[in-house]
């Protein structure tokens, strides 16, 4: 494996640990140039019960609690499934993490290409940062799908999984398990065994 994959995977080990616990599967590295790893995280939205608890803030947040500086985070670049969003895009770009290398785009929310330029546009007092995208996507947006194909018990009235969505979270899991055989399955989530 090649760094990227390396260290792609870990993000997607921390996104399954997000799936583990019923979050948004998104997890992402924090990996410094000299040091390497010096932060990771994944989504804690739903047992924080507070939106902005992305896995790049949670990253941050420890990162800053271990006695990081900012500045050894622009030296730093960001391994994350999923393309940060608007809000996590410019506190990356206030952090001045030079380099972005993410799994799948995030067509609702992204800020680093998808939806928003915030990584790029300007007027901004913060420098820009680059970005690589597609690295595993496939396997980022697998372990979405099976996100979504879980029924929300905690829901007031939970909509049942439509044909469709279980086929994709079939699907899915077959290709999480050709990835990496000690993957999460499907049939953990969403068939309740």
């Amino acid at each position: 494996m090649t760094d990227t994959n390396t260290y792609m995977d870990m993000a997607l080990r921390e996104a399954e640990a997000a799936l583990g616990a019923h979050e948004v599967p998104v997890g992402c590295v924090f990996v410094h140039r000299h040091h390497g790893v010096i932060g990771r995280g994944h989504n804690n939205t739903v047992a924080s019960c507070n939106a902005t608890r992305h896995a790049e803030m949670e990253a941050i947040d420890r990162m800053l609690l271990d006695g990081h500086t900012p500045a050894s985070m622009a030296e730093c670049t960001l391994y994350v499934t999923v393309e940060p969003c608007i809000m996590c895009a410019s506190a990356l770009r206030q952090l001045r993490v030079q380099h972005v290398v993410f799994g799948c785009s995030n067509d609702k929310f992204g800020g680093c290409g998808s939806v928003l330029s915030v990584h790029s546009d300007d007027p901004s007092p913060f420098p820009a940062f680059s970005t690589t995208s597609g690295v595993r996507g496939d396997e980022a947006v697998a372990l979405l799908r099976l996100f979504y194909a879980q029924q929300n018990q905690h829901a007031p009235e939970p909509q049942k999984r439509t044909r469709k969505q279980m086929e994709l979270a079939v699907s899915a899991d077959e290709l999480l398990a050709r990835s990496k055989p000690a993957t999460t399955t499907a049939h953990e989530y969403y068939l309740g065994d």
